[in-house]
């Protein structure tokens, strides 16, 4: 893991009605979501919440995707690493599940999706 990072560096909230969704945040929280292009083949529509480079704490994302929970454990929690597909397979190692191996997400690095021994799903990101 980046040792420089906080552990945590970005969040996705799934949802069915990104319009719905994206209007409730923006009303909750007093802040605009901005478009972020689609990447990989999974995502139908990505919102992100507004970020800061410079700033702590972690951003993220309303994202409509097919196949993904929504409502109780419809959030992913991804961890800052070096090399993603080493925190995946290290996931399995310790009793979980790779449910996705590292893929490119384009500009914004690689991530990989693991299953806890809860079955809670984590994502790992790394620009790697």
């Amino acid at each position: 893991m980046a040792n420089e990072m906080n552990p945590v560096g970005w969040f996705e909230i799934y949802t069915n009605d990104t319009a719905r969704a994206k209007a409730f945040y923006e009303t909750v929280l007093g802040v605009q979501l901005s478009k972020l292009p689609t990447s990989g083949d999974s995502l139908d529509d990505y919102w992100a919440f507004p970020m800061n480079q410079g700033a702590g704490g972690a951003s993220g994302a309303l994202a409509k995707m097919d196949g993904a929970p929504v409502g109780a454990g419809g959030t992913i929690v991804y961890f800052v690493c070096n090399d993603c597909a080493e925190q995946a397979r290290r996931a399995k190692a310790a009793g979980g599940q790779i449910v996705k191996e590292k893929f490119s997400i384009g500009d914004y690095g690689n991530i990989a999706l693991a299953s806890d021994l809860d079955g809670n799903i984590i994502g790992f990101h790394s620009m790697a």
